[in-house]
């Protein structure tokens, strides 16, 4: 149906047009002048689709694109503000081998594009295993069950779905907030069901780390007073404190 009332549409502008070229002709008969300015005018059609679809086209794109990132961004801020930060804090405090990627995680004002790129790298080399002994489960789902109608609001919201990876992330951890919910006593459960646990606990612990690190960079380089706080109060420096001294 759009098909065809565009054809329909198309038709009608062409006929509009030749009304007028005729009355033109009647008015002036100037067949010469009107031969004249059609082929000029449909010279310049080139032209105007070069700097349609090719320039305006592409710096409209580049907007675009560029407000989409800022709306992700500050969804993913909201998150870590409200759900991340504290979820890395539980999980790298029960995180045994922490100390092979602690450093590499202490983000500075020195860091370019290049140490980002180091150190991204290196973490797709590690292994993410928290020992689920370490972690007091019945806080953690608590905290996650209070938080489970910010998750829920994340999960439908539309600028995520152009972000597959952080809504990776949301899954993962809106599963394990279901799982630990499902659960009524978290403190005597068989030795498979604390291993099927630790299981979604690792999947949403690395994926936390990548896109937590992908926001410090995004600060960086675009909010240096936001990248202060967040270092401040980086979950992986035991050191860290968000007063200034």
């Amino acid at each position: 149906m759009k098909t065809s009332s565009q054809i329909i549409l198309g038709l009608l502008l062409i006929l509009i047009s030749a009304i007028f070229y005729i009355i033109h002709y009647v008015i002036f008969r100037d067949l010469h002048h009107i031969v004249i300015y059609l082929i000029g005018d449909i010279a310049f059609v080139f032209i105007e689709v070069l700097l349609v679809t090719l320039i305006i086209h592409k710096l409209l794109s580049e907007r675009e694109t560029r407000v989409k990132l800022e709306k992700l961004n500050m969804v993913i801020g909201a998150f870590f503000s409200e759900v991340g930060t504290d979820l890395l804090i539980y999980m790298s405090n029960a995180d045994p081998n922490l100390d092979k990627i602690k450093k590499d995680l202490i983000v500075t004002d020195n860091w370019a594009e290049k140490e980002f790129g180091s150190v991204k790298n290196r973490l797709k080399q590690y292994h993410y295993g928290v020992d689920i002994l370490h972690i007091n489960l019945i806080d953690l789902r608590s905290h996650l069950i209070k938080k489970r109608d910010f998750l829920l609001r994340l999960l439908e919201n539309p600028v995520l779905l152009e972000h597959e990876s952080f809504t990776r992330l949301l899954q993962a951890v809106f599963h394990m907030t279901e799982e630990l919910h499902c659960r009524e006593d978290l403190d005597n459960l068989p030795d498979t069901d604390y291993k099927h646990l630790t299981g979604d606990i690792n999947r949403a612990y690395g994926q936390l780390v990548y896109q937590w690190l992908e926001y410090i960079k995004y600060l960086k380089s675009d909010y240096p007073y936001l990248f202060s706080l967040a270092m401040r109060t980086n979950p992986f420096d035991k050191e860290s404190s968000p007063i200034v001294r």
